[in-house]
């Protein structure tokens, strides 16, 4: 599982940096990407470059690993708190969209050392 870790905490760091071709570099070319902002999912890298860059013109999210384990079905499961912010850095006021400050857990799927799927979780 540590191979897997040190992608995804690449993955965070290449994501809070707006490194988009950091992060694209690690998926799939068809990865299913959950849409954090609207639900359901985007499919493929370049899907997942319009979905952040359009989240980035409205919102300025970040996101911490806090923990990782690997769930039965084999993903792996990163607790994660994240934080959105407005533009300017500050915190949200009448949201119009799904995107709060919240512990929740993304959950990734690999194959090949590629993430092929993730997933958004709420945690009680």
């Amino acid at each position: 599982m540590s191979a897997d870790i040190e992608l995804l905490r690449r993955i965070y760091d290449r994501f809070n940096a707006r490194d988009i071709d950091g992060v694209l570099a690690v998926l799939a070319d068809d990865v299913a990407w959950a849409n954090g902002m609207d639900g359901g999912h985007v499919r493929g890298r370049e899907a997942v470059r319009e979905y952040w860059t359009r989240q980035w013109t409205i919102v300025s999210p970040h996101v911490e690993p806090v923990s990782f384990r690997r769930a039965a079905d084999g993903a792996v499961v990163a607790e994660v708190r994240q934080s959105v912010r407005d533009l300017e850095g500050k915190p949200l006021q009448g949201q119009t969209h799904g995107l709060r400050d919240k512990t929740v857990g993304h959950v990734f799927r690999f194959q090949d050392g590629k993430v092929t799927r993730f997933d958004i979780q709420e945690i009680p």
